[in-house]
């Protein structure tokens, strides 16, 4: 777990804003509203510093759109130091059987950051998919709903990060994932599964949704903390 240190409401040494990291959004390469680099300015200009773009694939675009993403976010970083873009993808409502050969595929293909749709309470996702996910090893299970406490031990065995989630259904569960987090350990990342401008951070948002879920702030900002860094090593050229 986070260290739990420091007391709630406190501001970053200095009062510096804080950095932020978003490990799941989507473009219009999938159900976004913006091209990847749009969606990547904007980030840009709330204070991101690291910005993943994970659109949804199963067996019929995943060879489509993983390099497209590919190609956007190399002409972004190679024109930016500040900020940088991992290009990823989310496989999604795919046949629990299936996901591990598409986690496998996803990365075959290049991407730095692989996502599954987990069984979140808003959408019908297969039952089983949460396990299958985890099993396949993909570096988050996206709102995984009201996961059970076998699935999350498993999960932080096989060091699959979880997702506490910003977006509306998808967050309905935050707090039970947190319960489990408490018990058990693990690893947990905030995410916007952004869509469009309004969906993603401030630093503001960021902590709210956190202390939404029933994490205190100095947790949050670990969490935090600790999500830049995982970024940095998904972003091989940074």
């Amino acid at each position: 777990m986070s260290v739990r240190t420091g007391k709630a409401g406190a501001t970053p040494a200095g009062g510096a804003s804080m950095k932020l990291v978003d490990l799941h959004t989507h473009s219009l390469l999938s159900d976004g509203l913006y091209l990847p680099m749009e969606l990547a300015r904007r980030a840009e200009c709330r204070g991101y510093r690291w910005l993943a773009i994970t659109d949804h694939v199963d067996a019929s675009n995943l060879e489509r759109v993983i390099p497209e993403v590919l190609k956007a976010a190399a002409e972004i970083n190679r024109r930016s130091a500040g900020f940088r873009v991992i290009p990823g993808a989310e496989v999604t409502h795919a046949p629990a059987g299936s996901i591990a050969g598409l986690v496998d595929a996803a990365r075959r293909l290049g991407a730095r950051l692989v996502l599954v749709h987990g069984e979140t309470l808003a959408e019908p996702v297969v039952p089983g998919t949460n396990r299958a996910a985890i099993e396949a090893g993909p570096d988050i299970l996206a709102h995984p709903g009201l996961i059970d406490a076998a699935d999350y031990r498993r999960a932080a065995e096989k060091g699959v990060r979880l997702e506490i989630s910003a977006r509306k259904g998808h967050c309905l569960a935050n707090g039970h994932l947190v319960q489990l987090w408490r018990r058990h350990g693990g690893r947990l990342v905030i995410d916007t599964d952004g869509h469009q401008e309004d969906d993603l951070f401030t630093e503001a948002r960021y902590l709210g949704v956190g202390r939404g879920a029933g994490l205190t702030e100095p947790e949050v900002r670990a969490i935090l903390k600790e999500s830049l860094a995982f970024a940095a090593g998904r972003d091989k050229t940074a």
